[in-house]
């Protein structure tokens, strides 16, 4: 028995229409967009309505992030023009607009059912007219608009992609749309990649090859980073990471870049990286050391080694960037309630994390204690012990239970050991 292929198309409704008495007419209406639910939002004093269309509370962090590097943007360069390039409800598009004070936005969804939402949200602000024109709303798939625009040489300051899944499709169009010395916000959420569960996909997507590592949240980063850095390479470009965010919501990978003219002169940030399973050493090669991978521990690498890449290996953040960011959102009053004080702390801790004696990965505490074969006492003691030993050390913003340090996994279990016995001594007095 053979299978027949449908193709099915949505029902046409009818209309009646009884214009004249003796006459019945019908009309047919084809895909008619069902009207939108209202769900009302309230963000940083921003009221909004979500509708039915993809809308996350918990990214809001993010969206905060993006509109102080905007506002930053513009205060330095004078003008900020941004294209949303997938703007859901249209919420960040109204922040870019409110709070970074962009003199024009491009609101852009390809769903066409989300444009009597998206207007309404934007109408808060004054559309202008002509030269004047403060915002206009398109409904594309992000690909066509980011090439229109580069067709056209209609470059913005800002393209904010926020994207499902890798996102790696979207890199080469937005680096061809944005300006050179502009922002590139991209996304990925794409999980299984940077857990090293699928290295087909995330070679496919990125170019590494990535495997499991115990801070694959941080690789989900530096794999988005990475995939960036090589796209901008081959237009002649290259990035500087401003600052990268991670939320276990999702989760949701978030990567400001600032795009500059001219290829980097030095692959020493595009690398491998290495993870030792006997000893717990994680370590980054470079492509002229990729024949002699080892670890001190073994002679078996084999056995021993776990090694991801290429990706990118160097800073996370740009520490004058977050600092000025922390300055403005101080200067806001965004510091003052609950919501404000997680911002706060986030900042601080990025801040942290851009010492560039820091190497990739961090070090989880239930490593260590495994390791260690005892309870850990409070990280911030074994952190004031790292540094006492002359490392550098910080909290990570990506794993509430684990500190990135220049030390050895081999060295800390060293020194937590010393600590419980210090611990042990003291209580028997």
């Amino acid at each position: 028995m053979s299978s027949l292929s449908l193709n099915l198309k949505p029902l046409s409704i009818p209309t009646f229409i009884c214009e004249n008495p003796n006459i019945k007419t019908f009309i047919f209406q084809r895909n008619i967009p069902p009207p939108c639910k209202s769900h009302c939002q309230t963000e940083r004093g921003h009221q909004f309505d979500v509708g039915d269309t993809f809308f996350r509370s918990e990214s809001a962090t993010a969206r905060d992030l993006g509109v102080l590097s905007a506002a930053l943007y513009r205060n330095t360069t004078g003008s900020l023009r941004v294209l949303d390039a997938m703007c859901g409800c249209g919420i960040r598009s109204l922040r870019y607009l409110a709070e970074a004070d962009a003199d024009f936005v491009v609101a852009n969804d390809a769903n066409e059912n989300t444009r009597e939402i998206i207007l309404g949200n934007l109408s808060r602000v004054a559309s202008g007219s002509g030269e004047g024109k403060r915002w206009e709303v398109n409904h594309l798939p992000a690909t066509r608009l980011l090439a229109e625009c580069y067709l056209r040489k209609d470059y913005f300051d800002l393209i904010d992609v926020d994207s499902f899944g890798s996102g790696s499709s979207y890199l080469r169009v937005a680096l061809d749309a944005v300006k050179l010395g502009g922002l590139l916000y991209i996304t990925s959420t794409d999980g299984l990649s940077s857990g090293g569960h699928r290295p087909q996909q995330s070679l496919a997507a990125y170019g590494a090859y990535v495997r499991p590592l115990p801070y694959s949240n941080e690789i989900g980063l530096r794999m988005l980073i990475g995939g960036a850095v090589r796209e901008a390479s081959v237009l002649g470009y290259h990035v500087v990471p401003l600052f990268s965010y991670y939320s276990y919501h999702g989760p949701v990978f978030r990567v400001l870049l600032q795009v500059k003219r001219g290829k980097s002169l030095s692959s020493r940030y595009y690398s491998f990286i290495s993870y030792c399973n006997r000893c717990g050493n994680t370590r980054a090669f470079s492509w002229n050391e990729l024949g002699e991978i080892s670890c001190p521990c073994s002679t078996n690498v084999k056995r021993s080694l776990v090694v991801s890449g290429p990706l990118w290996t160097g800073p996370l953040h740009n520490a004058p960037h977050l600092t000025e960011m922390m300055s403005l959102a101080d200067q806001w009053g965004w510091f003052g309630d609950g919501e404000g004080k997680n911002l706060e702390k986030l900042l601080k801790q990025m801040i942290d994390e851009s010492d560039p004696k820091l190497p990739v990965g961090y070090l989880n505490a239930d490593e260590i204690a495994s390791r260690a074969k005892l309870n850990l006492p409070p990280l911030s003691v074994i952190m004031n012990s790292l540094h006492e030993g002359g490392y550098a050390v910080s909290r990570s913003h990506i794993a509430p239970n684990a500190i990135k340090t220049d030390c050895p996994m081999v060295e800390c279990v060293k020194i937590v050991k010393h600590l419980q016995q210090t611990a042990e001594m003291s209580s028997c007095h």
